[in-house]
């Protein structure tokens, strides 16, 4: 059997990234362009410096990524490209360059989910793992809960229903002076610190048992915050950050393991930037084992956004028969599942 090559790129956000992937499962290459210490200085992503920096770094990165897999563009079976959800401004860099490179090498062009790209990245690295599972899908804008019933057939049946996970690890860090990126950062303060210290709340929704929101949670760390410099008190900037890093895992273990016995899944896979939260993935992997759950992640380096897992998505897409057109445009408010 042939085997199949994909180029693909990811410009959804901050990451200017590159990859060839061979028959979905093996990466040749795959190089990425952080923009993290430029943000830095703005405490978050700046979406028209990140659309800059996208056009200046994205030729590069593609060749890169074509020359350390070893292939020419005339090898590659088709280019794979995010066009959403995302930052618009960056999502269309990605997408005019994928276009036109397709256009030119006469290849056939795929356009990926980018959440779609988070849960593929779970299989790069456990080639026994196949459809159907479950996927918590938690980024800096996505908190998803997907039933994962085929390859590119997707249910989503838990959403946040205002901040993601890691927009609240942001917030949160910032409030505290850590600074950004946030995730990273409470990650690693909190292991100084005591995660019961502080009573901050867990929201549960009635209505939708699989839904998360953690504005709440959030509220909570600021008003605590400006309590304690009120009432001119200090507080233990580690005891916040594991409180706090403890309610948001509390929840989304809770909804997740709620799910998996409803549905009676045996499989379970978590995906995106705060997948690689060491609190997060340990919580997960007890409730997994209590219930004989085969845990799956990714490692850090395909959590955060990176191409390799847009061209796995783009592999599976590609089999099913996705092609796309020259009209294929930015989306950056695409629902999973859409075409």
């Amino acid at each position: 059997m042939k085997d199949i090559l994909i180029l693909a790129i990811e410009s959804s956000c901050d990451e200017t990234a590159a990859a060839v992937v061979k028959n979905g499962r093996e990466v040749l290459s795959n190089i990425i362009s952080s923009q993290i210490a430029l943000h830095t200085l703005y405490g978050g992503v700046v979406p028209e410096i990140a659309s800059r920096k996208h056009i200046e770094k994205i030729n590069q990165v593609i060749q890169a990524a074509l020359s350390e897999a070893d292939v020419t563009l005339e090898e590659i079976d088709a280019v794979g490209v995010t066009y959403g959800p995302g930052l618009v401004g960056a999502l269309l860099v990605g997408v005019a360059e994928a276009k036109a490179l397709a256009y030119a090498a006469g290849k056939p062009l795929v356009g990926v989910h980018h959440i779609e790209g988070h849960i593929a990245a779970n299989f790069i690295e456990h080639k026994e793992l196949e459809p159907p599972f479950f996927s918590l899908v938690v980024s800096g804008g996505h908190t998803h809960l997907v039933h994962v019933k085929d390859y590119g057939k997707f249910d989503i049946i838990g959403r946040t229903r205002d901040d993601a996970a890691g927009e609240a690890f942001d917030k949160v860090a910032r409030a505290i002076g850590l600074g950004y990126p946030g995730g990273p950062k409470i990650d690693k303060v909190a292991k100084e610190g005591n995660p019961e210290a502080i009573a901050f709340p867990r929201a549960h929704m009635e209505d939708a048992p699989y839904d998360f929101s953690f504005s709440g949670v959030k509220s909570a760390v600021l008003n605590y915050i400006n309590g304690c410099k009120m009432k001119g008190e200090t507080y233990c900037q580690a005891d916040v950050a594991a409180s706090f890093q403890k309610a948001v895992t509390d929840v989304l273990v809770d909804n997740a393991m709620r799910a998996v016995e409803e549905y009676q899944i045996d499989r379970f896979a978590i995906a995106g930037g705060v997948a690689s939260n060491t609190a997060l993935r340990e919580a997960m992997k007890r409730a997994c084992d209590e219930r004989n759950v085969k845990f799956y992640y990714p490692s850090p380096v395909y959590c955060t956004d990176n191409a390799a897992m847009i061209g796995t998505a783009a592999y599976y897409e590609y089999k099913n028969g996705t092609r796309h057109g020259w009209d294929l445009n930015a989306v950056p408010n695409l629902k999973l599942g859409e075409r």
